[in-house]
């Protein structure tokens, strides 16, 4: 093996880990909000083809191709939302890193009411709540396919005692709404 394949090979590997570690503090931040009673919000399962099980009953398999976006749920005025989280150690975010279906599923939900979003990670440092409606419009906004850090900067999430804010300044509709679960915690 040459040496650039190595190293792609373990900036590849650092990529992956960061974007694990970026979707373990976006389930942390939904785990937050149900506990306060403002959104319940789930990790989508990512589709898993098993091939076999080896002697010692070890599964074998791979994870297919990514289908839906990364996070859905509903908030407690009984909107629903939806995410996809991305990690880039970039200056900036490619909008080429969704995927078609994603894309179609983002799109669905918006058109039914959801809030949509693409949650950005860049180098586990700053973290971004971009609307699905100035992602998909990058071209016509910023005159390229991408967001640098200054165009993200107005979609830039706060953080609380270790927890990313994700639903900071998300509109409710009717925030004492006698049926909604905005007022009750568990």
């Amino acid at each position: 093996m040459d040496v650039p394949n190595l190293k792609r090979q373990a900036i590849g590997k650092r990529s992956k880990a960061s974007g694990e570690t970026f979707e373990c503090w976006l389930t942390n931040a939904c785990e937050f909000y149900l506990r306060e009673g403002w959104a319940h919000i789930e990790k989508t399962p990512e589709p898993f083809h098993i091939t076999g099980k080896d002697a010692n009953g070890v599964v074998r398999g791979y994870y297919e191709k990514k289908g839906q976006p990364d996070y859905k749920g509903i908030l407690c005025d009984g909107t629903g939302i939806m995410f996809e989280a991305k990690h880039t150690d970039a200056g900036r975010i490619n909008q080429n890193v969704i995927t078609d279906t994603q894309w179609k599923n983002l799109d669905i939900y918006e058109r039914f009411g959801a809030h949509c979003y693409v949650m950005v990670s860049i180098g586990l440092i700053k973290f971004y709540r971009v609307p699905w409606a100035i992602w998909k419009k990058m071209k016509e906004l910023f005159g390229h396919k991408f967001m640098t850090e200054q165009e993200l900067e107005p979609y830039q999430l706060r953080e609380k005692q270790c927890t990313i804010l994700i639903l900071e300044g998300v509109e409710l509709k009717d925030e004492n709404t006698e049926n909604g679960a905005c007022n009750e915690t568990e």
